[in-house]
């Protein structure tokens, strides 16, 4: 199995309340996608409580393999999610994949 971990940092809002509501967007449709692509065994996202750290979202997925990996992050329903909803506040990426 791999387990795909990926931290977002996010660019600045006009208001903490605009923030958290892309937050929640990007957490239910990343959440959503569990029904769309069959490559995932989990998905699962989480917000940093830690003020004092960057990050402001993780990410953990677990696929089969790294063939499952490049399925599932080529899959329309993950790109549509990825172009639209994070990208446009999306500031800082880091990825970490392994197997377990």
């Amino acid at each position: 199995m791999i387990r795909h971990i990926v931290m977002f940092k996010l660019t600045a809002f006009a208001t903490p309340s605009g923030k958290q509501a892309k937050m929640q967007e990007i957490k239910t449709r990343l959440e959503a996608l569990k029904d769309k692509i069959t490559q995932l065994h989990k998905i699962e996202v989480n917000f940093n409580v830690n003020p004092s750290e960057p990050w402001d979202i993780i990410l953990t997925t677990e696929v089969q393999s790294l063939k499952e990996l490049d399925a599932y992050a080529s899959h329309p329903a993950h790109l549509e999610v990825a172009t639209n909803v994070i990208a446009p506040v999306k500031a800082e990426r880091a990825c970490i994949d392994y197997e377990f």
